[in-house]
């Protein structure tokens, strides 16, 4: 029986990889010293591996940005608009990659960057692939090559990870009409051929190659490009050993298929479902066959300790099939999506010791896969006995606890109604009514958070390590918020934000407030680039002790005569960027949660805010990807939204904000949630993703981002009148709002200044240009 890993973060411990990155995009590190950082990175992943009992490492996992932008440059798959980077300019690699995924504005050059979208069902971001008619590929990139021979020097024994060219080509977009891109397969697969081969050489013997579209209904001929690819493969390598990994849920109708390739192992997602263990072992041929299980027992997604009595069960069931020989014991996917190591949590305060017990970061989580092959091994062994015994207690400690209970949460959220997810009239009515605002044509704003300077984060550290007092940090604020307020009202936008300078994440901010949440201190987690958040941990019932915002936004508006839009977190979000608890069902949480929102709503109405953004980033990310599971999900959650949002009055507007998503397939349930105004990351895409709205005709205000928040790039005032143009194909110019993609958080003042110019130079153009007469 082996152990393996699927992937490991690749941040660093101490998020090395973000800091040197950053400092590299700033100049003041080189390429060589960005490698050399990688490079400690990579290895000390690999010692710590091998070291907590895996038997085979991953390498390639590492990124210096994301996978997929790394399969672009592997199969040469790389835009035209930057192909003068490479022909005139000689970029190198590593810049090139840092292009495609930032944009680049130098040297006379203006290049925007590729779309970002979400990694299936989790808050990741990856680069979409572009493809065209006839589309070439070439081995354009050694580095899988590169990182399998650092590690074979360093003496590790490791599998080069692949994304599968199935599953690379179905997550990118066809930029030209008339053809299919699972048709570029007989053209892709050559390159992937040559890595193999390459690989074969320098003496690797197990393949793990992703096909995470295997968790998606496929078409017919997506499922014969899968067999194509994998009879093609195995048979040019005898001599390699192909780990087929899934994960993020069963294979589903896609099982046959997937067992009727000669492939040598399958991973199977057995957090996810566990049911297709049976799926597998029933299937005729299959006990009395030669392929190997790997069973991901150890939930990849989530920081809840393991259940080894729940895990031997499945473990211990395909031993009795098929015999320990023909498993392999694995986490259900990479832990590219939990923090690094628990041992770094030495704060009780942040994470007491009674719920940091229940935990297992991805140090840990390697541990719990050694554990589960040492006791289903050699279960009468003493050691075994004690590991079982340990976990055994913890997991009733953590189901008996009195943190985890509260009655009258519980009580509240059974007796929610029908009426309380109901405005009080239809939106055309407070269309009507929020005419108060005095809202000109095209009105601008922003998605909600302002620059978090250097300051303003060492403010907020020196604050918290009791270095400044909460009087002179209040001050500091203030003095920013004010700030803020005035330089909007300088530049000439409509709705105004306080810009967030007390808010360190928009889903922990709100957790800090709540009851039932918990917090790390170093319990990052990479969402793109390097861009890396710290998920609360929902361990139990959740309310509002207080008001969190109110004070904030009521300030914010006692500055100025123009609205101030209060800023928060909607329930759905706040669940699915957390950790969430695991003990009941998610629906339950998030109702909990979506009550202590509208807590919060209410309170700002009373203060008198106007227009109160309920951000929603995530409830799109939040959809099974079985689409038998997702009408279920999408009640809910809207639902959750709706009781938020609906115990204001009809003056009272309230906006949503949406990224990175693919919205055509829920864009009912989008109409169903009923805001008065939504806001949409468009830039990237071209204003392609208001198509869905223009064909179901949207019925409420929307506006979509004219320029992309996640790069540097700053976009010209024609630039995004072109774009609002494009909108205005798709919306009625009385419903049409003017706002970047995101909020400005990560941004520097001096960009943003310049952009958000720019962008209501746009809006003024714009309403000249439609107010002006067309000539007879």
């Amino acid at each position: 029986m082996q152990t393996h890993n699927l992937g490991y973060p690749r941040i660093g411990s101490n998020r090395e990889l973000k800091k040197a990155s950053e400092q590299y995009w700033a100049g003041s590190m080189t390429a060589a010293q960005l490698e050399q950082v990688a490079k400690k990175i990579r290895e000390a992943n690999w010692q710590l591996q091998k070291d907590a009992g895996m038997d085979l490492l991953p390498v390639n996992d590492f990124s210096f940005y994301d996978q997929v932008l790394d399969t672009c440059l592997m199969t040469g798959a790389i835009p035209d608009q930057y192909h003068p980077l490479i022909e005139k300019e000689h970029t190198a690699p590593l810049d090139l990659l840092f292009a495609m995924a930032r944009g680049y504005q130098k040297n006379g050059y203006d290049l925007t960057a590729m779309e970002m979208t979400k990694w299936f069902d989790t808050n990741y971001h990856y680069i979409v692939p572009e493809f065209k008619k006839d589309q070439p590929f070439t081995l354009f990139n050694n580095k899988v090559i590169d990182q399998f021979n650092e590690a074979k020097k360093a003496g590790f024994n490791s599998k080069p990870v692949l994304l599968g060219p199935v599953s690379f080509l179905l997550l990118g977009k066809e930029k030209e009409e008339g053809f299919d891109r699972l048709d570029l397969l007989k053209n892709l697969l050559p390159v992937y051929m040559e890595v193999l081969e390459k690989l074969d050489a320098l003496g690797a013997y197990y393949i793990q190659i992703d096909e995470p579209c295997l968790a998606l209904p496929l078409s017919e001929k997506a499922q014969q490009s899968i067999r194509t690819t994998y009879t093609r493969l195995c048979g040019r390598f005898p001599n390699l050993r192909i780990l087929l990994a899934n994960y993020f849920d069963c294979f589903g109708a896609n099982l046959e298929t997937v067992l009727s390739l000669p492939v040598h192992t399958l991973h199977l997602d057995l957090v996810r479902c566990p049911s297709q263990l049976d799926d597998v072992l029933d299937a005729p041929g299959f006990i009395n066959g030669r392929t190997q299980l790997s069973l991901g027992v150890v939930d990849g997604r989530n920081i809840w300790k393991n259940d080894f009595e729940q895990s031997l069960l499945l473990i211990q069931k395909a031993m009795d099939a098929i015999g320990s020989d023909r498993i392999w014991i694995a986490p259900s996917c990479s832990l590219l999506h939990v923090p690094c190591d628990l041992d770094l949590e030495t704060d009780e305060k942040n994470l007491p010791d009674a719920i940091r017990q229940w935990l297992s970061f991805a140090k840990q989580k390697l541990a719990e896969v050694a554990s589960l092959r040492q006791i289903a091994t050699n279960p009468q062994a003493a050691h075994s006995k004690t590991l079982l015994e340990e976990n055994a207690r913890c997991i009733e400690a953590r189901k008996t606890s009195s943190l985890i209970h509260n009655p009258q949460v519980k009580s509240r959220v059974t007796a929610i109604t029908d009426a309380d997810a109901e405005r009080n009239s239809p939106f055309p009515i407070r269309k009507v009514q929020q005419q108060e605002l005095g809202l000109p044509l095209f009105p601008t704003t922003t998605i909600g958070s302002f620059p978090q300077t250097k300051e303003v984060r060492q403010w907020r550290a020196q604050w918290k390590k009791q270095q400044l007092s909460d009087a002179d940090y209040l001050q500091l604020v203030k003095d920013a918020t004010r700030n803020a307020i005035q330089w909007q009202e300088e530049i000439g936008l409509d709705v105004l934000v306080h810009g967030e300078f007390e808010r360190n994440d928009m889903v922990e901010y709100f957790g800090e407030q709540l009851a039932g949440f918990a917090f790390t201190k170093n319990g990052w987690v990479q969402s793109y680039g390097s861009r890396c958040v710290k998920p609360p941990v929902i361990y139990g019932d959740v309310y509002r002790p207080q008001p969190m915002t109110v004070e904030w936004s009521a300030y914010a508006q006692s500055l100025t005569h123009k609205p101030v839009k209060g800023m928060l977190t909607g329930p759905v979000t706040i669940l699915q960027w957390s950790f969430v608890r695991d003990d009941q069902p998610r629906s339950v949480t998030c109702n909990q949660i979506a009550l202590a929102i509208r807590d919060e709503v209410t309170d700002l109405e009373k203060a008198g805010i106007k227009i109160i953004q309920i951000d929603e980033p995530a409830i799109r990310e939040g959809l099974p990807l079985r689409k038998e599971q997702q009408q279920a999900y999408l009640t809910w959650a809207v639902t959750a939204f709706r009781i938020a949002a609906a115990g204001v009055q009809d003056q009272t507007q309230i906006h949503t904000h949406m990224c990175y998503s693919e919205f055509n397939d829920i864009i009912h349930a989008i109409a169903a949630m009923d805001a008065d105004v939504i806001t949409i990351e468009t830039s990237r895409s071209q204003m392609e993703l208001l198509d869905a709205f223009a064909l179901f005709e949207y019925p409420n205000d929307i506006g979509p981002g004219v320029y992309d928040i996640h790069s540097p790039r700053v976009p010209s005032k024609d630039e995004m009148v072109a774009l609002l143009e494009k909108a205005l194909y798709s919306i009625p110019a009385e419903r049409l709002w003017v706002n970047p993609d995101c909020g400005l958080k990560t941004r520097a003042w001096e960009e943003t200044t310049e952009a958000l110019k720019a962008m209501i130079q746009a809006a003024k153009a714009l309403r000249k240009k439609i107010n002006t007469p067309v000539p007879e």
